[in-house]
């Protein structure tokens, strides 16, 4: 889950890949606003499930994220993905 989670920081919401760890915090990896509104749409969109931009601004990392994403039963990667471990 966390790989599916890097690709689409990294491809829709042009997070720079190197940034990119497990226990990287938003502000590292520069996710403002209206990133993590985008990528609640996203998760919805991808995955089916909701998790609101006030929890995922406050997920401390994107490990935290992962755990969130989890926990709304995205427990697969999206349609067209390689299957993947949480981290």
């Amino acid at each position: 889950m966390y790989e599916a989670l890097r690709d689409i920081l990294a491809g829709k919401l042009h997070v720079d890949p190197d940034l990119i760890t497990y226990d990287a915090t938003p502000e590292e990896i520069e996710l403002d606003s209206l990133a993590l509104v985008e990528l609640s749409l996203v998760l919805e969109t991808e995955f089916g499930i909701r998790i609101s931009e006030d929890d995922l601004a406050g997920a401390p990392t994107v490990g935290a994220v992962v755990r969130l994403m989890a926990a709304q039963g995205a427990a697969v990667a999206p349609p067209g993905s390689a299957a993947d471990s949480d981290r």
